[in-house]
């Protein structure tokens, strides 16, 4: 399992604004090239966003799903991109004050080829992916006026 933690120097509920709008999920996981579409109930666990990932022309069309989530605090999904695999990955708020967030964000797999790389190594190369796809999440969160806007509705 990888493991990245980043503190964001945001409120946990702008964050979860963040994490809730899955249209801006291509902005900020990488690899997602495109957000076909979202579920109006997103993030409400069986709700489903649709997403195309990889270059093009080899895109990939595939879905991740809510399975679980407890607003403003955690989020748990089930990540797909077969032929690949599939896997969990868990967003945890915890507010260190009022305007700073830790995130941490485990990612495994649970099916499909990429087990097979479920070793040491993949969970390095997952650490830095993911430490990328915080990185950016940080950027939306902490500078995004519609972040901002979210949070406060």
């Amino acid at each position: 399992m990888s493991i990245t933690e980043r503190i964001i120097n945001a409120p946990a509920e702008q964050v979860f604004a963040v994490l809730s709008d899955g249209w801006t999920y291509s902005d900020w996981v990488v690899g997602t090239a495109h957000i076909r579409d979202v579920d109006p109930a997103w993030p409400e666990p069986g709700s489903r966003l649709h997403h195309k990932a990889g270059p093009w022309p080899m895109s990939i069309k595939d879905h991740s799903e809510s399975l679980d989530w407890i607003p403003g605090r955690m989020l748990l999904l089930r990540v797909r991109l077969w032929p690949a695999g599939v896997g969990q990955v868990r967003f945890t708020l915890d507010p260190l004050d009022d305007q700073a967030t830790r995130v941490t964000m485990q990612e495994h797999f649970t099916n499909g080829p990429m087990l097979a790389v479920q070793n040491k190594i993949g969970d390095v190369v997952l650490h830095y992916r993911n430490g990328e796809a915080l990185t950016r999440l940080a950027d939306l969160a902490e500078r995004s006026p519609v972040a901002r806007r979210l949070a406060h509705r």
